[in-house]
């Protein structure tokens, strides 16, 4: 399906960065029409990309088609390596352990973005290659979070949303970050309602933020530790990732280092209760165990809408002048640079260039193809 067919839920008026996203495909367009004369899209077109959209504008069935391949991953047998990790028992699991133990060079300044992106391929893949999933990942537009989130398609625990909020749990007050305390929404247990209600994280916990995660039996975190997934699904976390903090954080950023800085810590401003920074609004709004552990976040299918959204702002940041800025690095720190290769092991059989990761529309023989809406 063509990026031309547009899909939208009318419940949700377009917002900034919905806008600003459609007035961009111009320059998309111009930029992919000049790829495709000089030869360098690698069979990568508007026409065929991968189309990735807001779970609130997926039909039903697509949502019912998308929850199906996860449960499918998460009874499918693991691929990871028995003697590091004999906690994983799915290949769902994999993505859980590759990411805490790797963590480093997923989150620093040269791997945040283009190894995400790559890690996002690799699931998105395996739901598509290994559980028959016909669709792309959707993303989660934070703005349609900060009003009643708890009643939203994506987390109002009915059967075609990706599961509720998770039970009341009064020991957990809150989340404390640099800019202050992230109040509770109320939740902090296990969640109770919705398709992975029975779902079981195993790995872990690395960096656990809640009460009483039971402690793996390994050091490394990769032995057997089954729990429950714990959530507190959050308007204050969503409030940090308003759409005009999203819209000013694209069209304010000059270069890369300033996009960067703005999406993890945002300069300090004292007449905004909510300045978490963007990243780590996202990672909040479900929060919880194993998804507010840093190092397992992944564990909670929520990670990946995050960082599809986060995906999706870097995309739209790039494509404000594609010429100078599909290939620009942060330079605060990191090895490698340019020369920085991204190995996700048992996830994955290529070993990506990290440059080939910055480029949706072409990057890596065509690989990567996507376009958001």
């Amino acid at each position: 399906m063509s990026y031309h067919t547009r899909q939208r839920n009318g419940f949700y008026p377009l917002d900034a960065v919905d806008k600003l996203e459609e007035t961009t495909m111009d320059k998309v367009e111009a930029y992919m029409t000049k790829k495709i004369a000089a030869g360098k899209n690698n069979g990568c077109t508007l026409e065929n990309a991968g189309v990735r959209r807001e779970w609130g504008d997926m039909t039903i069935e697509q949502r019912s088609d998308f929850i199906n391949a996860t449960l499918c991953l998460m009874k499918a047998p693991s691929k990871a390596p028995k003697d590091q990790f004999p906690g994983a028992r799915s290949r769902y699991d994999d993505f859980m352990a590759y990411h805490l133990t790797n963590a480093g060079s997923l989150h620093d300044t040269i791997g945040l973005f283009p190894a995400h992106k790559y890690f996002l391929l690799a699931y998105e893949s395996a739901l598509r290659n290994e559980c028959g999933y016909k669709g792309y990942h959707p993303y989660m537009n934070y703005d349609r979070y900060t009003k009643d989130p708890k009643n939203s398609a994506l987390f109002n625990g009915n059967a075609t949303s990706m599961g509720g909020n998770g039970a009341p749990d009064p020991s957990y007050t809150g989340l404390r970050t640099s800019a202050g305390l992230i109040k509770t929404g109320g939740g902090g247990g296990c969640v109770t309602d919705g398709p992975f209600k029975d779902y079981m994280a195993t790995v872990g916990p690395g960096s656990p933020v809640m009460n009483n995660v039971p402690k793996n039996p390994l050091s490394s975190g990769g032995g057997y530790n089954p729990r429950c997934m714990r959530r507190d699904i959050n308007v204050n976390a969503a409030l940090g990732a308003t759409a005009d903090k999203s819209y000013n954080l694209i069209t304010k950023s000059k270069n890369i280092n300033d996009f960067y800085n703005t999406l993890l810590t945002p300069p300090q401003n004292k007449s905004d209760p909510y300045n978490w920074g963007i990243h780590t609004s996202g990672h909040y709004i479900s929060g919880g165990d194993p998804g507010g552990d840093p190092m397992v976040s992944p564990g909670d299918p929520i990670f990946y809408f995050h960082h599809a959204m986060l995906d999706r702002l870097w995309w739209i940041w790039q494509m404000q002048d594609p010429d100078t800025r599909l290939n620009a690095q942060v330079n605060l720190g990191g090895s490698g640079g340019a020369s920085r290769k991204i190995d996700l092991k048992w996830l994955a059989t290529d070993v990506v260039p990290v440059l080939e990761a910055h480029d949706g529309l072409g990057g890596h023989g065509g690989a990567f193809c996507h376009v958001y809406v």
